[in-house]
């Protein structure tokens, strides 16, 4: 067998999921020590029909979760100190952590304020240990932030992030590339990337409770269940994830939603609203106009019964006037007082919208 013929072993990556603790709820404790070692959530009103957005871990012992109604969460711990969520001040310390991170690689893909993979794969620091990285990564992050941060490293994003849970908080955990066949077998499909409470119980009634259940399957037997996710389903109850991490993240939409005190009673209630909620969707669509272009606009109604809407249409701008008409159109569809309103706009990337101008001319 001559050289060329000879394949050279794929390179083994090596990814540092970081997930802050708590993060919303982290910096109001770090900014009022006051709150520390009591029931906190970051959150709208109760009487406001508020949720929770994060909350502190004093909060989860009393079955508190994010998404959960604040009234809700009242009811379970009536001693739960409630208070409004700073987005610019968690946005703020969002880029010093990602800062942070720059400090050790170039590959960074963001998941949210408080969530990133990194690929350390070719990183220097630390003779290129990744779990030396995070442990200095999560030491800076408590020491000049204030604020506490859990790693997870694996040779993939899938291990990755399920390993990042894995001693919250404050903590790291390493799954090395001869250790996953063991981990995997013994991990609950639940925990698997993509696989949801609907899924979970289909899994679950075909006798499928863990990954070492789900190899019982062939790839063609989950296809013919599940479709195409059966096919990830057959990869990952083997530990295997080919994702990159992706350093920029294409943006489909942008959108903001208001969830009223009152119902509003009728179409022209809702569209009185739409100023302040075009007004709030601009503000945020500034930064992102260098890199997107508008494709189309949309408005979504939620009404009494929890029932929701969407009315959309193709649209080059997001002018103000382009909202009412699909606010006619989505009311028209139930006719119901309405609890919730949201407006937004589907993005398109400039670049790849420049070459479509450039091969159609004549179709637009």
């Amino acid at each position: 067998m001559t050289t060329a013929d000879k394949q050279a072993p794929p390179r083994q990556r090596k990814i540092i999921h970081c997930d802050c603790d708590c993060f919303y709820a982290a910096i109001e404790m770090r900014d009022d020590p006051s709150l520390r070692g009591k029931p906190l959530a970051v959150g709208g009103a109760s009487e406001r029909r508020g949720v929770v957005a994060t909350c502190n871990y004093e909060a989860r012992r009393f079955g508190i979760h994010s998404a959960m109604p604040t009234a809700s969460a009242l009811r379970r711990c009536p001693d739960l100190i409630v208070v409004p969520p700073r987005m610019d001040v968690y946005r703020g310390v969002s880029r010093q952590v990602q800062q942070i991170f720059t400090d050790y690689t170039d590959l960074i893909e963001p998941l949210s304020l408080d969530e990133a993979y990194l690929d350390v794969s070719d990183a220097s620091a630390f003779q290129g240990s990744a779990t030396l990285i995070a442990q200095d990564i999560r030491q800076r992050a408590r020491e000049t932030l204030g604020i506490t941060l859990s790693a997870g490293i694996a040779p993939n994003k899938f291990l990755a992030k399920i390993a990042s849970d894995w001693e919250k908080p404050d903590g790291q955990f390493v799954i090395r590339p001869e250790q996953i066949d063991g981990f995997v077998l013994q991990l609950p499909v639940k925990k698997l990337f993509g696989v949801g409470k609907v899924t979970a119980a289909r899994l679950h009634a075909i006798g499928v409770q863990t990954c070492a259940d789900l190899r019982g399957f062939s790839e063609e037997a989950l296809t013919a269940q599940f479709g195409s996710f059966g096919a990830r389903l057959f990869q990952l109850s083997r530990g295997i994830d080919e994702r990159e991490v992706k350093v920029e993240r294409q943006r489909k939409s942008l959108s903001v939603e208001n969830t009223f005190a009152q119902d509003l009673a009728d179409l022209p209630a809702c569209i009185e609203r739409l100023q302040e909620l075009h007004a709030q969707m601009l503000k945020r669509w500034q930064p992102l106009q260098s890199r997107y272009q508008v494709g189309g606009t949309f408005v979504k109604l939620k009404f009494d019964n929890f029932v929701s809407t969407t009315a959309e249409q193709s649209a080059e701008s997001c002018e103000l006037e382009l909202f009412p008409g699909l606010m006619v159109q989505a009311w028209a569809r139930h006719q119901r007082p309405v609890r919730l309103i949201g407006v937004g706009v589907r993005l398109e990337p400039r670049d790849e919208r420049a070459s479509d101008q450039l091969a159609l001319p004549l179709e637009l």
